[in-house]
């Protein structure tokens, strides 16, 4: 820094400038790199076989009849993708946050239902016991996660509360040893199917303390009921139910991490399944676009092509645009996650823009295929129906651009 003077000859201070040729053969880190290492596009391209050999010819009749298949869930299993978080030790696939974007993207782009499920699976139950669960946790319940034998779940939402844990009126009231849980809670994926869950809920301690802890429960704890919440318009091969919980007694060694942790723990729960959701939604958009220009490429209208058409060009121009926006947005997000740096914004601008592309491209290519859109059995009604969940789960859009507005005055720029 150099010192000067002014007019009246007092001193001022200059910033010394910076010298940008002295940059240019820098050769430090460079982590700006936008082209997918080769093992992540093989693994691209291997769960893009399986999906379409294996989901394909099930997808329509899973939407249908609202079944979830086990046959499905043990081909899943061969391809490790029950367990793609968790360590190898515990028979997990051991993989990073953009290797589970891309696996939940390649399944969500064939069936959105089965994206769904094992998105929840991982990023809602496995993906937390495996983060903070203490050693006998992870022994007792991670194998069996892995490979599938046992789904997971996370119980969150309540009948009058939504993603806001201060709300809940679920209660864990300690009884030496256990905890009494009360309460009910509501839309929970893999309701029906899963045997472990990761339930938040308010706790009172037998010293009278109060907070929010994370708790593993059991499907065979007593007490436990599953309710159904009736048909669904979209998603329909994912089951959905509300969970009712009745005097379970639940053992302090099923405390997850500490047991002032929930509120915690349920945050950054969320922060991770809201990039599942941003996947699923890219690999709807993506399905959506594709069979798109393969409608407009073979259909002739007027004695032309679709494709010849300005106007539908431009629809194509924009959809391919808003995906490649919304796949950086998700990819970013799983990079920071990888390198262990806080996601908050960019977990709910992934979730925002994603599930809002995936509707406006699913509503675009209905609109491309005119009549044949709206026919049941044809796939883009089917992306334009699971499109509409995207925006509600995992936090609806309207609080997704709330968390994005606090961090941002939070200085989180």
């Amino acid at each position: 820094m150099t010192v000067d003077k002014d007019k009246n000859g007092k001193s001022k201070k200059q910033e010394k400038r910076v010298d940008f040729n002295s940059l240019k053969d820098y050769q430090g880190d460079n982590s700006l790199n936008y082209e997918l290492p080769l093992r992540q596009n093989l693994l691209r391209r291997h769960i893009r076989s399986f999906a379409e050999k294996i989901l394909g010819p099930v997808a329509s009749i899973v939407d249908r009849e609202s079944e979830f298949s086990w046959e499905t869930a043990k081909e899943l299993s061969k391809i490790n993708a029950w367990g793609i978080q968790i360590p190898e030790k515990y028979g997990g696939a051991e993989m990073d946050a953009i290797s589970y974007a891309i696996i939940i993207e390649e399944i969500s782009r064939v069936c959105a239902s089965t994206g769904l499920t094992v998105s929840a699976h991982n990023s809602l139950a496995s993906y937390p016991i495996a983060r903070w669960g203490n050693k006998r946790q992870k022994e007792r319940f991670l194998y069996d996660l892995a490979s599938g034998n046992k789904l997971g779940g996370f119980a969150l939402t309540e009948p009058d509360v939504g993603s806001d844990p201060r709300g809940m009126a679920s209660t864990a009231v300690q009884d030496g040893d256990d905890f009494i849980l009360n309460g009910s809670k509501t839309f929970i994926t893999n309701g029906a199917t899963g045997s472990v869950f990761i339930i938040i809920a308010n706790y009172i301690s037998s010293k009278g303390e109060k907070g929010i802890g994370a708790f593993i429960v059991e499907r065979e704890m007593e007490g436990f009921e599953t309710v159904n919440i009736g048909e669904k318009m979209c998603i329909r091969g994912s089951n959905t139910t509300s969970l009712h919980f009745t005097d379970v007694r639940i053992h302090r060694g099923n405390i997850l991490g500490k047991l002032n942790d929930g509120f915690k723990i349920a945050m950054q729960i969320l922060d991770m399944g809201r990039i599942g959701i941003a996947s699923q939604s890219l690999g709807i958009a993506q399905a959506a676009y594709e069979y798109s220009i393969k409608h407009v490429k073979d259909r002739v209208k007027i004695e032309n092509l679709i494709s010849d058409h300005q106007g539908v060009t431009f629809k194509l121009a924009e959809m391919a645009t808003r995906i490649e926006a919304a796949r950086c947005l998700t990819y970013k997000a799983a990079f920071m996650k990888d390198h262990k740096q806080r996601i908050s914004k960019e977990s709910a601008m992934c979730k925002y823009y994603a599930s809002l592309i995936a509707d406006q491209i699913s509503n675009e290519a209905l609109k491309l295929h005119g009549r044949y859109g709206y026919l049941k059995g044809f796939p883009v009604e089917r992306y334009f129906r699971d499109a509409r969940a995207l925006q509600i789960y995992e936090g609806t859009n309207e609080i997704m651009k709330l968390i994005i507005a606090q961090q941002i005055l939070k200085g989180n720029i």
